[in-house]
């Protein structure tokens, strides 16, 4: 089974413009996010799916720094961007992550394929799997899986603005056309905040990183809860910023 992630980068951020390009340990965010995807080894190929827009160039630059694919498509219309990026590879399965999450933990993907290819072999079809539909893992360490054909279908049916913007509400929101699974982690750990969305949020992941990034060492979820134990303060950091709901 061909099985590609796919992750979406753009310059623009109403909240923290330029976030992706923001330096952590001497890389980008955006190549932390390249380099902990590509970890997992279930994936064939990582692709990064950014904009037309002049000012995604830098992404595009910042790609071939890791002779990583690219893909450039709509800014707005992301399911589009999503579509035509597979379209170009043609794989069974693919793999959505966002770049503003470098805390992203490759074994948290490779468990959820697994779970996934294990569900196919028993005969069980999935359209989609994810970690976010009921959320026991940190904000960060999202991931989404759903078939090529799903895909396709969803860019076809789905006419909603926020369906086209966040690529995966029409797969989610129409249970009676998709078989969907939730994956779940053992504990809840959904209180925690670990993406990169506002400057409170950058300021909790550069502690993250000041503390635990040594180049070539990719610091698992385990490592940064036993930090956040011995140092809570750093949770209080950004423990108040809302996440944004679809649709705003």
């Amino acid at each position: 089974m061909n099985t590609v992630a796919i992750i979406q980068a753009r310059m623009a951020s109403s909240r923290l413009p330029g976030k992706v390009m923001k330096i952590l340990g001497g890389q980008t965010v955006l190549g932390h996010v390249i380099t902990r995807v590509r970890a997992c080894l279930s994936l064939d190929e990582v692709i990064v799916a950014t904009t037309l827009a002049s000012h995604d160039k830098i992404i595009i630059e910042e790609c071939a720094k890791y002779s990583v694919r690219t893909f450039r498509g709509s800014e707005d219309d992301v399911l589009s961007r999503y579509y035509h990026a597979a379209r170009e590879i043609g794989p069974d399965l693919v793999v959505r992550v966002t770049s503003d999450c470098p805390l992203f933990d490759p074994q948290v993907l490779e468990d959820m394929l697994r779970a996934y290819y294990r569900r196919q072999e028993a005969g069980q079809a999935v359209d989609y799997l994810s970690n976010t539909l009921e959320r026991t893992f940190p904000r960060g360490l999202d991931a989404e899986i759903f078939t090529f054909t799903a895909l396709e279908k969803a860019h076809h049916a789905a006419t909603k603005l926020y369906e086209r913007e966040h690529v995966t509400p029409y797969l989610y929101l129409h249970p009676e056309l998709f078989s969907l699974e939730v994956f779940c982690n053992p504990v809840d750990l959904s209180h925690h905040r670990w993406t990169l969305d506002t400057q409170e949020d950058w300021t909790f992941i550069e502690a993250i990183y000041r503390a635990l990034y040594r180049e070539g060492n990719l610091f698992s979820t385990q490592e940064v809860l036993e930090l956040l134990e011995a140092q809570p303060e750093l949770m209080a950091i950004n423990a108040h910023v809302r996440q944004k709901k679809l649709g705003e």
